[in-house]
């Protein structure tokens, strides 16, 4: 549908490449994933030719990350150490890192069996031990990125210790990630307890300096709102020059957005920043095979549905492209989500001085 939007065009002559800043929001897998697409497009400080992109080089790449879990290994750390959780932002320092063999996998290895340590990944237990050391989880992460030669800045959301609450439909309220992804009522609002936490400053500096913001992929609850419930992140947001995307997730997820279509994640979104904070929805048209469809509608979850006149009304550019990437799961293929990102600067740029249609299939290269 729409016009077909093809990527901007290579700079003649001696000009450089459009250095671009670009903060991606989130948390879980979905963050990750994204994470690795953009790092081949970030430049190696004396090497920015590596990069893949002749239009684009990401100048500098931060990702903000929700710090929420109470389950797992993350959970069980931040119980017994009081300390941030810290599975997220490990996947993202292993997404972002220069070493994708050896270190990568040292910090991804979990333990199998050993007292104490049983369920464990090395990462975590790494992240724990530099915070327990600075008595600072923001520079434990900060210190783990050196370490791993990431190219990015990760920053947690917050380093407050803090707590989900959801109000269901029914009424009733249930408090921590763990239970409110099990709950088999529908959510109706999501609040961050206490309710006063602030992000870091590098943080909301990194968001006002910003030339593209992405929020997504993600669960909707509890890897994607909870950004959005600490103090001055919406603001943040709403007040930086950046073009701002949500990259939709592929598929619905149980408890979290059944039933949900890509317009019900904008409102939902929207309505716990406080109002609109995206120009773009990055969407996958590509259809879903048969085979996987069935897999994961015995969880009741199927493809998100991609409503884009609604997306429209809400004021956001729908962008429709084939972002699927198949195997036991569905996972968004890496490459082409980051690339199309990037490109959607010089179409912002390009629609501030033309009258483009209303949506767009980014041209795949």
């Amino acid at each position: 549908m729409g016009s077909e939007l093809h990527p901007p065009r290579r700079r003649s002559g001696n000009h450089a490449r459009r250095r671009l800043r670009v903060v991606a929001i989130g948390g879980g897998t979905g963050l990750s994933t994204l994470l690795k697409g953009l790092k081949r497009y970030t430049a190696i400080p004396g090497d920015e030719c590596s990069t893949r992109s002749p239009q684009a080089v990401i100048a500098s790449l931060s990702a903000v990350v929700t710090v929420t879990d109470d389950g797992g290994s993350s959970g069980r750390l931040r119980k017994e150490l009081n300390m941030l959780p810290p599975g997220d932002i490990r996947n993202c320092i292993v997404a972002l890192s220069e070493d994708e063999a050896l270190l990568s996998k040292l910090f991804r290895h979990r333990f199998e069996k050993g007292s104490g340590l049983e369920g464990h990944s090395f990462g975590n237990l790494f992240l724990a031990a530099l915070s327990s050391m600075t008595k600072d989880f923001g520079e434990a992460v900060r210190l783990s990125s050196e370490i791993l030669a990431t190219r990015g800045h990760i920053y947690p959301a917050t380093t407050a210790d803090v707590e989900l609450e959801a109000l269901l439909e029914d009424g009733s309220r249930i408090r921590g990630e763990t239970r409110i992804t099990a709950s088999k009522n529908r959510i109706r609002e999501l609040f961050l307890v206490p309710p006063d936490a602030e992000p870091l400053p590098q943080t909301v500096e990194a968001i006002a300096q910003a030339d593209v913001i992405s929020l997504g992929p993600g669960s909707l609850f509890t890897s994607l709102i909870p950004n959005l419930l600490v103090k001055g992140i919406p603001r943040a947001i709403a007040a930086s020059p950046a073009v701002k995307v949500f990259v939709c997730n592929l598929m619905t997820q149980a408890n979290e957005s059944l039933g949900r279509t890509a317009a019900d994640h904008i409102r939902a979104l929207n309505a716990h920043a406080g109002g609109r904070i995206f120009d773009y929805a990055l969407l996958n048209d590509q259809p879903v095979s048969e085979e996987l469809k069935a897999k994961y509608a015995g969880e009741g979850a199927a493809p998100v549905v991609a409503d884009c006149e609604a997306i429209q009304a809400l004021g956001v550019v729908p962008v429709l492209g084939n972002y699927l990437e198949e195997g036991e799961v569905a996972r968004h293929a890496t490459d082409r989500i980051a690339g199309d990102l990037l490109k959607l600067v010089a179409e912002a740029e390009t629609r501030t001085s033309t009258s483009s249609p209303r949506s767009s299939t980014l041209a795949q290269s």
